[in-house]
């Protein structure tokens, strides 16, 4: 029984590999690969500006989970909120949902 739990834990135990946090070069570098950027921050701040081709998916939406969830989950997604701190907490939530892996900018568009 200890047996199965574990391999049960193990199994639903979210992918430590799958959020990686990159300064802006290294985030510049993967844009050239085509991915999906992703701006979690209000449309309000996205209006003000954002990085070219990132879609608007608002963490503080109550819709959040149910938005971001139609994205692809195999697929390489780059984020980024103003500063990090939305686009780490919506990392953790993507990586539970079963995203394989999200590139997060550090320092968000602040950084930019």
């Amino acid at each position: 029984m200890k047996k199965f739990i574990l391999i049960l834990f193990i199994a639903c135990a979210p992918n430590p590999n799958s959020v990686e946090v990159v300064g802006k070069e290294t985030y510049l570098d993967l844009m050239e690969k085509q991915f999906q950027i992703i701006d979690v921050r209000t449309p309000t701040e996205y209006q003000e500006g954002h990085i070219d081709n990132a879609l608007n998916v608002d963490f503080k939406s109550a819709d959040f989970i149910k938005n971001i969830s139609k994205f692809d989950k195999n697929k390489t997604l780059l984020i980024y909120c103003r500063s990090g701190n939305r686009s780490g907490r919506a990392s953790k939530i993507m990586d539970s949902l079963g995203f394989t892996k999200i590139y997060d900018l550090e320092g968000g568009f602040m950084n930019w």
